[in-house]
């Protein structure tokens, strides 16, 4: 286990665990787990060294947030959020002044950094913009109705996509990197959710100013394709990985309590979690086969922007995301009533309601009609594989 890892399981076990109940009730942002995140410098982990980061790689970014969601899966969604928008600034910023010393300040400072991809009136179809980025100059303003921003009230940035002008058409766009203090935001609808309540979704009407500097010198469709994309389904696969391990330690302990009080008999739930055990090593076999053909695939344009490498990373998010609500029920089944009530040790109606956020993530309907297109010119199904 690496240092990073070492402090992020500390971080989940002492703080994330201990507010995770209050986050979940009140709707209110994971702040005592992201603070403690912050003081055991995880959120710039990513960034290089040379910009006085870590220069982790994403299979211990996506372990982290592994670790934190187990304990609060709103406090590894925030990280794992986060660490998509690190990530593109990391591969798509360092040929930019501005953004190299956004990433030293995202190492010296922890920033916390928040997305503005959706916008009413598309309907969740991130590539394309209605909001424009309006230039004087060398300085730049854009105003985003943003249907979802999470946590965006509680973020230090924001990496917003919009039109590349005010003459552009909708799939021609940048994305700027904007800073709280020159950023305003209206909140349009709240987030009373059945889960993730902790990622506080809400809407905001965006208004924004700053320096061109600050607008990612490369085309918004190019970083969706080469990080954005991969990087999300990535991190979002680790946190629903948490949640699935979560339950399953749960109804582990249960199965144990169960047969130390009739010792040399199995109890009833011993074979359901044998199956849980199975499906979530299957989950977390699928996870890190997604972490190897992404670094494998890193630095190489042609296999990032390949049908396959698209292909894989869709089926990446369709799968975990129907695999976790299915282990969390096995868990449930395991443990029976003492998982249904929200007062034992073993409770999983909060795992249940976060995982059943997974498949509404980016709808599946929608990623899977993505990949069925895909399919219909990808000529070498062979390569569907390596």
């Amino acid at each position: 286990m690496s240092d990073l890892v070492r402090r992020a399981r500390a971080v989940a076990k002492e703080v994330a665990a201990r507010h995770a109940d209050a986050v979940d009730r009140d709707a209110r942002f994971p702040r005592e787990a992201i603070a403690a995140a912050r003081e055991a410098r995880l959120l710039g982990a990513m960034v290089p060294r040379d910009f006085g980061g870590e220069s982790a790689p994403l299979a211990e970014i996506a372990a982290v947030a592994q670790e934190l969601a187990q304990h609060c899966a709103a406090a590894g969604m925030v990280y794992a959020m986060h660490q998509i928008q690190v990530a593109c600034l990391v591969d798509h910023g360092q040929g930019s002044a501005w953004h190299r010393a956004l990433l030293a300040r995202l190492a010296e400072e922890q920033l916390l950094l928040a997305s503005a991809t959706t916008e009413a009136g598309i309907g969740g179809d991130v590539r394309s913009s209605s909001c424009a980025v309006e230039r004087t100059g060398d300085r730049f303003a854009l105003t985003k109705n943003a249907s979802v921003i999470s946590y965006g009230a509680d973020a230090d940035g924001i990496l917003v996509t919009a039109r590349r002008a005010a003459d552009a058409p909708p799939s021609d766009q940048v994305i700027a990197a904007v800073l709280k203090p020159d950023t305003s935001l209206e909140r349009t609808n709240g987030w009373d959710t059945l889960g993730m309540r902790g990622t506080c979704s809400t809407g905001f009407q965006l208004k924004a100013e700053g320096s061109a500097e600050q607008i990612l010198p490369q085309p918004y469709a190019d970083i969706l394709a080469r990080t954005m994309l991969p990087v999300t389904h990535i991190v979002w696969a680790a946190v629903w990985l948490g949640i699935a391990s979560n339950a399953v330690a749960r109804a582990s302990a249960f199965v144990r309590a169960e047969a130390r009080k009739k010792p040399g008999t199995t109890p009833p739930g011993a074979l359901r979690l044998a199956e849980a055990v199975a499906m979530q090593q299957e989950m977390k076999a699928t996870v890190l086969a997604a972490l190897q053909r992404y670094e494998a695939a890193r630095g190489d344009d042609e296999k990032l922007t390949s049908l396959s490498f698209g292909i894989a990373m869709n089926t990446l998010k369709t799968t975990s995301s129907q695999a976790v609500v299915k282990i969390v029920n096995h868990a449930l089944l395991v443990c029976g009533l003492a998982g249904y009530r929200n007062d034992t040790d073993y409770s999983l109606g909060r795992h249940l309601r976060d995982a059943h956020s997974a498949a509404l993530m980016v709808s599946n309907d929608r990623i899977l009609g993505n990949t069925a297109n895909l399919l219909l010119i990808h000529r070498d199904n062979t390569g569907l594989l390596g």
